[in-house]
């Protein structure tokens, strides 16, 4: 608690230094609580505590001060999962156009490259190529027929 008060006081680095030395710890131990590996724990605590650092000026009610960092806590967590739950596989270029090349095309007219370049992909990919291009379904239509982002 003293090592807080002196905190929010004088936010300097050795007053923080302390804090950080006692909450990191602390921080580690809630988010490996609640299923984060270490690394990702140790990310993230890092991010809390350079939070705490820049807005400890903010805290009206200094009494309060735990419970804000905790917070701060959760809303990181929230956040990364956020940031994974939005991210989109990724496809290597290289792999697909040596897949065609294997494919062996004689395409003689755009229909038939159209198809050899279908076949490349795997049925997820192709169905929604073929609601896209050959049904002309929009692209929000098929995220939400197939339930994936756009």
């Amino acid at each position: 608690m003293a090592l807080t008060q002196r905190f929010l006081e004088c936010s300097d680095d050795a007053s923080f230094a302390g804090v950080f030395r006692v909450l990191t710890p602390q921080l580690l131990a809630f988010y490996r609580a609640r299923g984060c590996e270490a690394g990702l724990a140790e990310d993230l605590a890092q991010e809390v505590m350079l939070t705490v650092y820049r807005k400890a000026g903010q805290l009206r009610d200094r009494a309060l001060f735990r419970p804000w960092v905790f917070r701060i806590a959760k809303n990181a967590l929230c956040q990364h999962y956020g940031r994974c739950a939005r991210q989109v596989d990724t496809v290597d270029v290289a792999d697909g156009l040596e897949r065609l090349a294997a494919a062996n095309t004689e395409a003689a007219t755009p229909a038939f490259e159209f198809m050899a370049w279908m076949s490349v992909l795997d049925a997820g990919e192709r169905d929604a190529m073929t609601l896209r291009f050959i049904e002309q379904w929009e692209y929000h239509e098929i995220a939400a027929e197939k339930s994936i982002p756009i």
